[in-house]
């Protein structure tokens, strides 16, 4: 193999350029996320009529949810909107507890081709966001 194609990685510039992409890239992926997160806009969404998704597990649901929300497991989502032909461009908002799992179902969505799905984040940050 050519020496050109060969990486040496003890080189300590190589080492800190490496580092820095990988910690942009995080950070990056962070502020991306955050904003996705943002309960105001979940709410404005919410209120213009968007349909609202709780993605928790049903004993999650029957503890709280938000008012008019649907209970459907994140692993679950795909099928059961397919089964409620639930239309690709409707306005939808998916949360969870903290937001993982809505972000999950997200990208599920948008991967099976839905172009108006937001991840609302947790529901007690939703919660104190509305009072």
């Amino acid at each position: 193999m050519s020496n050109a194609f060969k990486l040496n990685y003890s080189q300590p510039k190589i080492m800190a350029v490496l580092l820095g992409l990988g910690l942009l890239l995080t950070v990056f992926s962070s502020v991306v996320s955050a904003a996705e997160l943002d309960a105001k806009v979940a709410w404005q969404k919410i209120d213009s009529g968007a349909l609202i998704v709780d993605v928790r597990t049903p004993e999650e649901f029957a503890q709280g949810h938000l008012p008019n929300a649907i209970n459907i497991p994140y692993q679950q989502i795909n099928q059961a909107f397919s089964q409620q032909q639930i239309a690709k461009d409707r306005s939808v908002v998916v949360y969870c507890r903290s937001g993982n799992r809505s972000g999950i179902a997200d990208k599920m969505l948008e991967n099976a081709g839905y172009t108006k799905v937001y991840n609302g984040g947790g529901y007690q940050t939703l919660m104190l966001e509305k009072q």
